[in-house]
């Protein structure tokens, strides 16, 4: 007969380091999609807002869930269905709330660019999540530019009007355009730069905390004029990811050239 101090009782529930990640996804989430009820309701600035601070939550979903050793295949599902509500979906509408809806036919149309692109760019991420064949990956970059910096980008114009107050930039002729760009640019097979990518030199590290907390405080003081620059900046390191992956695939092709010659 078994010891009663050796069985040891069935769990129930979930572990509370299961919970927390996910938690943060569908808070992600509600946030994103509330931007659609600021936009209807005209106020652009909390729209906007909204979309950037689901990126941000998005942004630690992620790092909370290997923090706490809480991945999970449901996680995973729940965060790309977060993200195509959040960062397709949304952005669309507060697009075309602002502008695309002035169109006289194909605003609608060319908004819902924004939602499909996000769609399929996650459908492509889930169809290969498994797959050991992926150059991009393998090598610390991206494929397309991600979910959340689509949707950034894609209220540039937005961001610009709330500088300058100029009509132009809430104009349909530019900003229908520039939301099938940044559609194509989620989809595409760009390589683009991911945190694992980026390296910091030791001897500047105290200087990279440094410029890191001047970047927040500006956020937060002029933030329309930081996530202007921040797309800019973004948009602008694309050819050098671009050129820096280029040269990671010659040194492989080396590398196989080489083996392939000794053996």
């Amino acid at each position: 007969m078994a010891d009663k101090g050796s069985m040891k009782r069935p769990e129930r529930g979930i572990p509370l380091r299961a919970f927390v990640p996910n938690a943060v996804t569908a808070l992600a989430l509600c946030v994103g999609l509330s931007s659609v009820r600021f936009a209807y309701m005209e106020n652009w600035v909390l729209a906007a807002s909204a979309i950037v601070l689901a990126g941000i939550l998005d942004g630690l979903d992620g790092r909370i869930a290997r923090l706490l050793n809480a991945q999970s295949r449901f996680g995973a599902e729940l965060d790309s269905l977060s993200d195509v509500i959040a960062f397709g979906v949304s952005p669309a509408l507060v697009m075309f709330f602002w502008s695309t809806q002035y169109m006289p036919q194909f605003g609608w149309v060319l908004a819902l660019t924004m939602a499909v692109g996000c769609a399929l760019r996650l459908a492509r991420f889930n169809a290969l999540i498994d797959d050991e064949d992926q150059p991009h990956k393998s090598a610390g970059f991206l494929t397309g530019i991600p979910a959340p910096v689509g949707a950034g980008l894609a209220m540039l114009p937005l961001y610009l009007w709330l500088i300058t107050d100029q009509e132009i930039f809430r104009h349909y002729a530019l900003v229908s355009p520039w939301i099938v760009i940044i559609a194509f640019l989620m989809i595409s097979n760009t390589a683009t730069y991911s945190w694992s990518s980026l390296r910091l030199r030791k001897n500047i590290r105290l200087e990279g905390i440094a410029v890191i907390g001047l970047l927040g405080v500006a956020l937060i003081s002029a933030p329309w004029i930081m996530l202007t620059a921040i797309s800019i900046a973004y948009l602008s390191m694309i050819p050098f990811s671009v050129r820096s992956y280029a040269k990671v695939k010659r040194q492989r092709a080396a590398e196989r050239t080489a083996a392939s010659g000794g053996a």
